[in-house]
Formats: structure tokens, sequence, C-alpha cells
């Protein structure tokens, strides 16, 4: 049975169980998740996992648990993918819009360009004939890229996003190969060709996630669920809180959890997280859960339930 399958029947056998056989509409739930630092994210496209990554290809799914007389019955609620809010080494970590500068230039290559736009390649040491504002430009190209380092650093910032199953065109070795040309190649025809190539594979696919440093909560591709607990590196402000909206009703859930698998694979995959209800709950009308690892301390999420949105019976 596929995915689509079985939470097609997920949501009539919640809604059943919610309505004793009738089925309304708006019986969905709105979740905030709140995992924690440790949080694995997908590791770059087509590199192999370091410390606290998953594979590119694989993507996390919460699930909802019901105990039976013979066995536990698990039914996908919904999938999200975890990644570096930017990613350097992506393809298709570019720069789009009216307003960039160099229109699908691979952002590892933004300060060359501007210094080489410039004739500034030091921007603590100009040029006699240098402008005020070849200077400003040079000094804000070198800022933008320690701010991309703090941001891809082990204390970076991550983002739980939309999940998807596609993939990137082929990265070429070379500027003039097939693909997507190489990111050190940033001449106009190569920018050209990289932009056309990650838009058709962002048009093909709208969940397909692209994150940006411009604007952290808007990225250049996929949808931003939230933001996985932690600090901005770069003014050290508190980020986190993600938010899903669900079709299903999740009242009388016995116990959810968290797996990832590889988005070819089979069975729910591997677990990650698992907790079930607090009760009493400390909220009324609220569903409270808090997931501990099996198998690592430091990795936890906080799950908050606003379950049956038809019925609005949540006292602060």
């Amino acid at each position: 049975m596929g995915s689509h399958d079985v939470r097609r029947r997920a949501a009539v056998l919640l809604a059943m169980i919610a309505t004793g056989g009738c089925i309304d509409g708006a019986r969905g739930s709105n979740l905030q998740l709140d995992l924690s630092p440790a949080m694995p994210a997908q590791a770059s496209p087509g590199k192999t996992p370091g410390p606290r990554q998953i594979p590119s290809n694989a993507h996390y799914s919460l699930y909802a648990i019901q105990s039976g007389d013979d066995r536990d019955r698990l039914f996908e609620v919904d999938r999200f993918e975890v990644h570096p809010i930017v990613d350097l080494a992506s393809p298709c970590f570019i720069d789009v819009g009216d307003h960039v500068r160099f229109p699908g230039l691979h952002v590892s290559q933004f300060a060359g360009q501007v210094a080489l736009d410039t004739g500034i390649p030091d921007y603590m040491n100009p040029p006699p004939g240098a402008t005020e504002q070849q200077k400003i430009d040079a000094a804000t190209a070198a800022q933008r890229m320690i701010n991309i380092a703090a941001l891809t650093g082990s204390s970076g910032i991550k983002v739980v996003t939309s999940a998807s199953t596609s993939e990137y065109p082929m990265l070429s070795d070379f500027c003039d190969g097939a693909g997507i040309p190489a990111l050190h190649c940033a001449d106009e025809t190569s920018n050209r060709r990289r932009l056309e190539n990650c838009r058709a594979a962002w048009d093909a696919d709208p969940a397909l996630w692209e994150g940006t440093d411009r604007i952290l909560t808007a990225p250049l591709a996929g949808t931003t669920l939230g933001l996985v607990d932690g600090l901005n590196p770069i003014n050290l402000a508190p980020v986190g809180g993600a938010q899903l909206f669900v079709d299903e009703d999740l009242t009388g859930m016995d116990a959810f959890a968290i797996y990832w698998r590889l988005d070819n694979a089979d069975g729910p995959g591997t677990l990650l997280l698992y907790g079930t209800p607090t009760v009493p709950a400390p909220t009324r009308g609220v569903i409270h859960v808090q997931l501990h690892s099996p198998t690592d301390p430091a990795l936890s999420a906080d799950l908050a339930i606003f379950a049956d949105l038809g019925q609005d019976d949540v006292t602060f």
C-alpha cells in the first residue's frame, strides 16, 4: 500500500474514531513542534552524511500510534525535512531576483565577484582610487560571507521544511558541461544556465526546498515550516518552533513518534523520537507530548497538538 493510501485511510479512521462513525468537515489538527538543537539535518545533495546528519534523499515522518490488544497501529500524520538554513555545497544556493547583483551566481563566489567588480580584493586595504560606494560594496560582500560561515557552522540555524523526493540535475565539473555548471563558474553564461536549471527543478516540484541567507524565513523554493531550537549565531537571538497543519483529528492517540527513512524505502524507517501524551494535559483541549530518543539523551522534542479544529475548547 502506498503512503498516500495509508494517510487517506488514517484520515478516515481517525475521523470515525472521534465522531462515532460520522465524518464532519474541518476536523484537522494544528501541531506545534519544538525540536532540540541536536536534531539531525539532511546532508548536502550527493554528499555522504556526516555526524548528526541523514542522507539528502531521506525525510522524517511523524506517526500517531494506537495501541491495540494484538499490536500497535501506526498512522503517518505528516512528513518533513530538516536542513541547514543555508548550504554552501548545494548546487542551487544561488542569488535570484531583479534586486541581486549577479543573478544565478552561486553564493560561494559572491565575494570574489564583487572584488573583481569593484577592483578591491581586500576591503580593509582599498586602492587609492576606489569610490566610497565601491568600498561599501566590498565591505558588505565580506560581511555577507562571514554571516554565511556562521550560519553554516556547527552552531548554525536548522530549518524545518516541506519534504520532497526530487533531486537536482547533475552538477558538472566544468563550466560548459551538461547539467548545472560547477560552483566556481561565475561567467554570465554559466550563471544563466545555473539559474535556468535550478528554476526548472523548483517549478517541477514546489516542495523542493532551497534556503537563502538574504531572508532566512523566505526560501528560494519550497516551504519553511519553522526552525529547530537554537540561537541565531549572527545576533544570538533565540529561534525555534515549527508548525504543521494536518487533516487528521489526532484526539485519542496513545503515542507519537518521529522516524526517518530513505525516500524510496518501505516501512516506517529508523525510530528517532517517541513519547506519550501528558496526563492530565497541562492545558485543556491541547495534547502535550514530550518525545525522547531511545539512544541519544541530547535529542528530544516537544509537541503540542490543537486537535479537532472544528471545535474550540482550548482554555488558557
